[in-house]
């Protein structure tokens, strides 16, 4: 029986990951709703190739656009109505969720009302809001199936274990394209530079977060929310050849590894055939070629958006939320030649440092504080005296 799929960020690499395997397991997998942002082209090609029954688009004018090209079968909506109408309102067993950022909390909320198994590989919907999503996932009897190759590679190691057999769980960082640039020139570093990851291909936010190792930091968080793990049982080692993607270390002394060529579709298909598997035409890790696997503890003054993840880790509430938000803003501007690459952890710390705690239990309060830290960090990189203050 075809298993349905909705997936959010159909035009992203995760998204376009997915609708390969579609294409490759039409017996076992239908795209029944698809939501892009801008990329109203590509989004028109899927729905001609898929043949969904709901596609969205963020602007309605581009909804005009993909209308007039997508098969007649297809209905075209647009904006937030439009993400909850493909979260929520095709169907589907499986939504995948792989928006940038914030814009995937509330379609995602919407998922798991209706009774869908959620394929998460937007990091920000836990790191916002870990205790809210799966408080409510729980409620509705649903798994959040990850989709990182690392918290993938902490679910099959843990392979259903308690957690009470569990001392530590170790996420692996490649360390991205500046592991050994001198610290002298990280300010220097430019966009371009910054998105020539050795060992990944991702979209662009995604990418300059592995640069400052902030995605790493967001895994911490996540890790802490999917697998019910205290934050001094979640770890990370540099490991440049991204072979071995997370470890799982037991009471007993024993550790679990699991290990693949960096290829996003082996965990994104774990994810939409899960508890099957299914095979992919991804390359087979030969280790013999690869000859040697090599560990290195994160550099804290190369990578201080690890250290300000753990900070928000430790402290809870609305700080992963503010962390996010300032983050989003902060790599948005580099991204555009607005900020320096060194401005990033700056901004996330101070924004950090600024805010107030307050507790996490509903969705109003979380997105309160993300507006103040996206409030915070844009008024720091334009120059103005940002406002200091609680945002109740």
């Amino acid at each position: 029986m075809q298993r349905r799929i909705a997936i959010l960020g159909s035009t992203g690499s995760i998204g376009e990951n997915a609708l390969r395997i579609v294409a490759d397991h039409p017996d076992r997998f239908r795209a029944v709703a698809l939501a892009a942002g801008r990329n109203w082209g590509r989004l028109a090609e899927q729905a001609r190739a898929f043949r969904p029954r709901i596609v969205s688009v963020a602007d309605p004018a581009d909804a005009e656009r993909v209308r007039a090209l997508a098969p007649s079968g297809t209905v075209v909506l647009s904006g937030e109505e439009g993400l909850s109408e493909v979260a929520a309102g095709a169907g589907a067993d499986v939504v995948l969720s792989a928006l940038v950022g914030a814009a995937g909390l509330s379609p995602t909320l919407a998922a798991i009302e209706a009774g869908a198994s959620v394929a998460l590989a937007n990091k920000e919907v836990l790191v916002m809001a870990g205790e809210l999503v799966t408080a409510r996932a729980r409620r509705r009897g649903l798994g959040l199936l990850p989709v990182d190759s690392e918290h993938a590679g902490v679910a099959q190691a843990l392979a259903g274990r308690p957690g009470t057999e569990v001392r530590r769980v170790v996420l692996t960082a490649s360390g991205g394209p500046f592991r050994t640039l001198p610290l002298g020139s990280m300010s220097e570093v430019t966009p371009e530079e910054a998105l020539q990851h050795p060992n990944w291909k991702m979209g662009p936010k995604i990418t300059v977060d592995s640069a400052t190792m902030m995605n790493k930091g967001f895994e911490l968080i996540e890790a802490r929310w999917l697998f019910g793990l205290d934050p001094d049982r979640v770890d990370v080692v540099v490991h440049p050849q991204s072979i071995v993607h997370a470890m799982v270390e037991f009471v007993d002394g024993s550790v679990l590894a699991q290990m693949s060529v960096p290829d996003m579709r082996i965990s994104i298909a774990h994810a939409m055939s899960y508890p099957e598997r299914i095979p992919l035409r991804v390359p087979y890790l030969d280790i013999v070629e690869v000859g040697a696997l090599t560990f290195e503890e994160p550099d804290p003054a190369r990578f201080p958006c690890l250290a300000h993840a753990r900070v928000a880790l430790r402290e809870g509430g609305t700080a992963p939320a503010v962390v996010n938000a300032a983050n989003e803003v902060a790599v948005a501007s580099f991204l555009e030649n607005a900020a320096r690459f060194t401005d990033i952890p700056a901004v996330v710390g101070a924004a950090l440092e600024a805010h107030e705690g307050s507790p996490a239990g509903d969705l109003d309060s979380i997105l309160a504080a993300d507006r103040w830290a996206r409030e915070f960090a844009a008024c720091l990189l334009n120059g103005r005296n940002p406002k200091v203050r609680r945002w109740a």
